[in-house]
């Protein structure tokens, strides 16, 4: 190696999606190279400015925004912004000199790769899902390691620089073992009663929270609860509805969940889109699952997501469109068939990739030590 003392750049983000790997990954190294200097690099007034420092990780913001795909007046600003990107980038880089360069997905990673490239650092992107943004595509024919969660990927990346590897996840967030109880205590819950835990993504997810909204007033005479991430601008709609409905002691609705260990620990079923971190998490903890597919994301990857558990009964699905209606008595239904959840769980663990962040961790530090 370079140095006694390893140096990371971990670069990326923008959603959860992105961020919990990054720091998934941090959290191995540490743990098996403890004097390993990570550095973050990420985009101002995204969510990992706030995320990755409460982590317990130094970041530095590259003024970077993605560019829209229809007329927008702030396309204008993006070539002065991904110049001062590239600019800002390479002072870090320098300055932290990394023995190597990681990039997750997300706006700031594009520009931090790229420099990292030209200084001929050793450069590894961590790809979780199965149909892959153009920036990593276009990076992905210069970078020393792809790290991928799906087969088949050489369609998009060079195969002798792939490794299968799964998604990282991070130990606080799945290791759910002995803490039930503890979980019942944090959210306040009926210890009898079944719980359903619905996730739509680190922000929330606007169909979902529709959906729920849509039928509430079917969960009255239900006797099960409600653990559900609303996102921060849906919260108050949510809260009004729930007061509105009489059901303050059965729904517990928060902007963002800090302990996901507690929530997917005391979850019965679990309610989703179907992104690759979403099911590569309710995979290992093997929790029943509803699973509703964002229909806008990139070559409808989502569906594809869902349909490899759904054909494996590991899972169930809802369309996008069909939400508002089917969701309710589908989180009805699911719960009184005993029998399906269990061979839900049997299945979906069967997806679980334990090793993943593990492996990453060794594929980086082969890097840095040629």
């Amino acid at each position: 190696m370079k140095s006694q003392s390893l140096k990371i750049i971990i670069s990326g983000g923008g959603t959860g999606g992105h961020i919990f790997p990054a720091l998934a990954i941090a959290d191995a190294l540490k743990a098996r190279k403890s004097e390993t200097e990570i550095l973050f690099i990420g985009a101002q007034g995204r969510m990992e400015m706030e995320r990755v420092p409460k982590a317990g990780y130094p970041i530095k913001g590259l003024w970077i925004s993605g560019f829209q795909r229809s007329f927008s007046f702030t396309n204008l600003l993006f070539p002065f912004k991904l110049i001062h990107s590239l600019l800002t980038a390479y002072k870090v880089i320098k300055t932290f000199k990394p023995d190597v360069v990681i990039g997750v997905g997300g706006y700031a990673s594009g520009p931090t790769l790229r420099v990292a490239v030209q200084l001929s650092i050793p450069t590894l992107i961590q790809e979780q899902n199965s149909f892959p943004g153009i920036t990593n595509r276009i990076l992905g024919k210069k970078v020393n390691r792809i790290c991928v969660a799906y087969d088949n990927m050489e369609k998009w990346f060079p195969a002798e620089r792939t490794v299968l590897t799964g998604n990282p996840l991070r130990k606080a967030s799945v290791d759910v073992t002995g803490k039930r109880l503890e979980a019942i205590s944090y959210f306040n819950l009926n210890e009898e009663h079944p719980v359903v835990l619905i996730i739509g993504g680190s922000q929330g997810a606007l169909a979902i929270n529709k959906a729920l909204v849509a039928k509430m007033n079917e969960l009255q005479s239900q006797p099960l609860q409600l653990i559900w991430q609303t996102g921060s601008t849906f919260l108050k709609t949510a809260n009004e509805q729930i007061v509105s409905n009489g059901l303050s002691t059965k729904i517990k609705a928060l902007a963002f969940i800090d302990r996901m260990d507690l929530a997917y620990s005391v979850a019965d079923l679990i309610v989703s889109r179907a992104g690759a971190m979403s099911i590569a998490e309710i995979s290992y903890v093997a929790k029943p699952a509803i699973l509703i597919p964002l229909p806008s994301a990139a070559e409808d990857h989502q569906t594809k997501n869902a349909m490899r558990l759904v054909e494996k009964n590991a899972a169930r699905q809802i369309r996008n469109e069909n939400a508002s209606e089917q969701l309710i008595p589908q989180i009805i239904d699911t719960l009184n068939d005993t029998a399906a959840c269990n061979e839900m769980r049997k299945n979906i663990k069967r997806f679980a990739q334990p090793e993943a962040t593990n492996l990453i961790v060794d594929e980086l530090l082969k890097l840095a030590q040629s």
